[in-house]
C-alpha cells in the first residue's frame, strides 16, 4: 500500500500529529471513530427528515402527498443500493493508494453529493428532471458511504482489553442517536422559526450545507489517525488490509452472509423509530412535525444511555445474551407498538422511547458482530461487505416497506416486517454459535 500524502489536508494531519503525542490510546481512536460516525449520520438524517418534510411537495408535487412520500423513501433507499458498489470501488482505491487518499475521496465525494442537494431544483423549475438529479445525488451519497469505512471500528475492537470489548464496541455506535440529535434539532428550529413557504423554499436546503462543513471536520479527525506511521503499523501488524472482495468472499462468505443477518433486528427497528414514525404521523395523524421532532431528540438522548448500558451488560453477560434477549424484547416490541403511534401524543412518544431504549440496547453491540466471526485477513474487507448488507437488507428498505404495509394493511402490518428483522437475528445467532460472544 502506498504511503504519500495525497492531499494538502493529509499532509496537515501527519504535521499535527508529529507535534503531539507519539502514541494514541483507544479513547483518541474512539473520539475519531465517533466525529466520522456522527458526520455520516448527520447526513443519513437530513436526507431522511427532507424525504418527508420536503421532497413530497418540492419535488412530487404532482401527486398526492402519501404517493410522494413513497416515492422520496424508493429515492432513500438508492443509497443502501449504491453502498456495497462504493465498497467495491474504494477498497480497490485503498489496495492501490493508500487509506488516506480513499478515505479524502470518499467524503468529498459524500460532502459533494449532500452539499449538491441543497442546490436541488424543484418540479416547478425543472420537471421530472428534479427527481433524477436527486436520484443521482443519493447514489452519489451511497458511494461515499461504501468508500467511507476507515477500518477504525476494528481497529478499536482489537486494542482494548477482553473484558472492555462490549463498552468499546458500543462507542462507534453513538453517532447515530448523535446525527439525529443534532439534525431533528436543526429541522424543528427552521421550522418553528420560518413560514411553510420559507421552509420549503430555501429553510430545508441549510441543513445540507451544514452536512458538508460537518464532513469536512469528520475528514480531518479521521486522517489525523489513519494517517500516522503508529497506526499504519498497527493496521499492518493486525493485518487489517484490504483483502481482495473475490478471495475475501471465498474464505468467509459464509461469515459475511449470518454477519449481515446478526444485527438485522437492530438495523430494522433503527428506521421504525426514526424514519417511518415521522412520516406517519405527518401524514395521518395530527401531531405537529416540530414537536414530533423534539419526541425524537428525547428518544435519541434515551437511546444514548441505552446504549452505555449495552456495554456494560454485554462485558458483563456476553454480546450474545444481548443481541439475542434484544431482539426477543424487539419481537414483542413490535406485536403493540406501532398502533401506538395512532393513540396521541402519549402514544407516540411512548413508542419512541421505548422503541430508543431496545434500539439502544441492540444497536450499541451490532458492530461488534459484525466484524466477530472474521479472521484477521479478512476482517477488514469482510467487515465492509457485511455492513454494507446488513444496512441493505435490514434498514435500506425499511420506510418505504413499513409505509406501504402500514397504509394497505394496517399499523400491525409493519410490526411483521420489524418482526421479521427479530427473528433474522434470533436465527443467525442459532446457526452460527460462535457469533459475537463476549471474548470475540
Amino acid at each position: 500500500m502506498a504511503n504519500i500524502s495525497s492531499t494538502p489536508m493529509e499532509h496537515d494531519a501527519r504535521v499535527l500529529n508529529a507535534s503531539g503525542q507519539p502514541h494514541m490510546h483507544p479513547g483518541e481512536i474512539a473520539i475519531g471513530v465517533i466525529i466520522g460516525r456522527t458526520s455520516e449520520f448527520f447526513d443519513f438524517f437530513v436526507y431522511a427528515i427532507a424525504s418527508v418534510l420536503v421532497f413530497p411537495a418540492t419535488i412530487f408535487p404532482y401527486v398526492d402527498r402519501l404517493t410522494g412520500t413513497l416515492l422520496s423513501f424508493a429515492i432513500f433507499a438508492l443509497a443502501f443500493v449504491a453502498r456495497p458498489i462504493g465498497s467495491l470501488i474504494f477498497l480497490a482505491l485503498d489496495r492501490h493508494f493508500g487509506r488516506g487518499t480513499k478515505l479524502t475521496i470518499a467524503l468529498f465525494l459524500l460532502g459533494s453529493s449532500t452539499v449538491s442537494i441543497a442546490f436541488l431544483p424543484t418540479y416547478a423549475e425543472v420537471g421530472g428532471l428534479a427527481a433524477l438529479l436527486l436520484s443521482v445525488f443519493r447514489i452519489g451519497q451511497g458511494v461515499a458511504l461504501g468508500g467511507a469505512w476507515d477500518g477504525l471500528a476494528s481497529l478499536l475492537a482489537l486494542n482494548v482489553p477482553d473484558n472492555k470489548r462490549g463498552w468499546y464496541a458500543m462507542i462507534p455506535q453513538l453517532g447515530a442517536p448523535l446525527g439525529l440529535i443534532v439534525a431533528s434539532g436543526l429541522f424543528a428550529f427552521f421550522l418553528v422559526s420560518l413560514s411553510s413557504a420559507d421552509f420549503l423554499d430555501w429553510g430545508w436546503r441549510y441543513p445540507f450545507f451544514v452536512a458538508f462543513a460537518l464532513n469536512v471536520v469528520a475528514l480531518f479527525a479521521r486522517l489525523r489517525i489513519v494517517v500516522t506511521p503508529e497506526y499504519e503499523a498497527a493496521f499492518k501488524s493486525l493485518e487489517l488490509q484490504p483483502s481482495r472482495v473475490t478471495a475475501t468472499l471465498k474464505s468467509d462468505g459464509w461469515n459475511i452472509v449470518i454477519g449481515a443477518f446478526a444485527p438485522l433486528a437492530s438495523f430494522a427497528l433503527f428506521h421504525m423509530v426514526t424514519v417511518f414514525p415521522l412520516s406517519w404521523v405527518v401524514l395521518f395523524t395530527t401531531e405537529t412535525a416540530p414537536r414530533f421532532l423534539v419526541i425524537e431528540i428525547v428518544g435519541a438522548i434515551v437511546g444514548i444511555c441505552a446504549m452505555v448500558g449495552s456495554g456494560y451488560l454485554a462485558d458483563r453477560f456476553g454480546r450474545r445474551w444481548v443481541l439475542g434477549g434484544s431482539a426477543a424484547a424487539i419481537a414483542v416490541y413490535s406485536g403493540f407498538a406501532p398502533q401506538l403511534l395512532d393513540t396521541g401524543e402519549i402514544g407516540a412518544a411512548a413508542f419512541m422511547v421505548v422503541g430508543f431504549i431496545l434500539l439502544g440496547l441492540s444497536f450499541g453491540q451490532s458492530s461488534g458482530a459484525v466484524a466477530s466471526s472474521f479472521s484477521q485477513t479478512s476482517r477488514y474487507t469482510g467487515s465492509a461487505l457485511t455492513s454494507d448488507l446488513a444496512w441493505l437488507f435490514g434498514a435500506g428498505f425499511a420506510p418505504l416497506a413499513a409505509l406501504l404495509l402500514a397504509t394497505h394493511l394496517g399499523l400491525l402490518a409493519a410490526g411483521l416486517y420489524l418482526l421479521s428483522g427479530a427473528i433474522g437475528t434470533i436465527v443467525a445467532l442459532g446457526v452460527n454459535r460462535n457469533l459475537a460472544q463476549r471474548t470475540d
